[in-house]
């Protein structure tokens, strides 16, 4: 009996603390659940906080560092035709080989150019005796008195030499033409480049004109990006530009060599009348034509092939304090349209 009463007298004593320390719990959980908004309010304020945020630094990457996914790799290709006619018997070249000025890229059979140089230089012998011969007799005609010849030959023998001479100058000509045509069938590469889709084969005929071999010139890359018209405020001539390739991780970095100055405008086009075709429907929303904008390439990432085509991100940036110092006159427009950007 005494223990189940000393049980009791201690649950009673329990249920009065804990009676006294819930009154105040109580009290605090309805407090919190009386202001549920306050918390709601802090979240969304801090939703709107970050979204202002974000918005303004998209806002300030777009238009105070122009960009366009829209871009490309470019180079010039050099188109190799010969300017002789005649039977490839030598095409030491493979696909995509790399090939430096002045590295032979296909011989024309010269059998026949060969032929032409001998016959040509047996012309220049013939004219030049003829010639020899035509002014000695004139020169003996011209010293002779009006007693034994007439003024009347003198002159035929003199204009004589003069065609004599003529032909002879014609013959060099024609031999120097001829030696021409022979260097000629050796065909060496203009620049440095790689061969590019070759379907030239050797024995194959190759006509005068025909493009044979096409090359890269590994020495003329630059990339075009396409930009909106209302990026073009915030683009400058020698702004550092950041090329992202699309196969690869690597950066790189070039300044904005020029902008293109006309684009192709459909109105513009003219009927057969010779009058502006002008399209007459007209929509609200006007979509902004896109510019070339030459980017100069300064430094390619070891690993890094720059190929004709590639697809390319280009972002350009305003030129701070540290940039400028890389610059030791302002830009200046070459014969070409471009700019020439001083480096320190």
């Amino acid at each position: 009996m005494a223990d189940v009463e000393l049980r009791s007298d201690q649950a009673a004593h329990g249920a009065g603390a804990g009676g006294d320390v819930a009154r105040p719990l109580a009290g605090d959980v309805r407090t919190i659940k009386s202001r549920p908004w306050v918390g709601r309010v802090l979240i969304t304020f801090g939703i709107v906080a970050v979204a202002a945020l974000l918005g303004w630094a998209g806002w300030r990457a777009y238009m105070a560092t122009p960009w366009t996914r829209d871009g490309a790799v470019r180079a010039y290709v050099v188109t190799i035709a010969p300017e002789v006619a005649g039977r490839i018997v030598q095409l030491p070249l493979a696909d995509n080989q790399i090939v430096h000025k002045g590295d032979l890229l296909m011989v024309i059979d010269p059998s026949d150019y060969a032929i032409a140089v001998d016959l040509a230089e047996a012309a220049v012998s013939q004219a030049r005796a003829n010639a020899d011969n035509a002014q000695r007799e004139a020169h003996r005609r011209a010293e002779l008195t009006s007693l034994e010849t007439s003024e009347e030959e003198k002159q035929t023998y003199a204009s004589n030499a003069q065609v004599a001479e003529a032909t002879y100058q014609q013959a060099v000509a024609k031999l120097a033409q001829a030696r021409v045509n022979l260097q000629r069938t050796n065909i060496h590469s203009p620049v440095n480049g790689y061969v590019t889709n070759l379907l030239a084969r050797l024995g194959d005929y190759a006509n005068v004109g025909q493009s044979r071999v096409s090359l890269v010139d590994a020495d003329s890359f630059w990339v075009d990006g396409y930009f909106e018209e209302t990026n073009l405020e915030a683009i400058q001539l020698c702004d550092p530009a950041n090329i992202k390739l699309m196969g690869y991780r690597q950066v790189v970095h070039g300044h904005v060599d020029s902008i293109a100055r006309g684009i192709n405008v459909a109105n513009a086009q003219a009927d057969q009348t010779g009058l502006a075709s002008v399209n007459p429907i007209f929509t609200w929303v006007r979509l902004a034509q896109r510019v070339p904008v030459r980017i100069h390439i300064d430094q390619v990432p070891s690993g890094v092939q720059l190929i004709q085509g590639m697809t390319a991100t280009v972002e350009v940036q305003h030129r701070d304090g540290s940039d400028r110092s890389r610059y030791d006159h302002p830009p200046q427009s070459d014969a070409q349209g471009g700019a020439r950007c001083g480096r320190s």
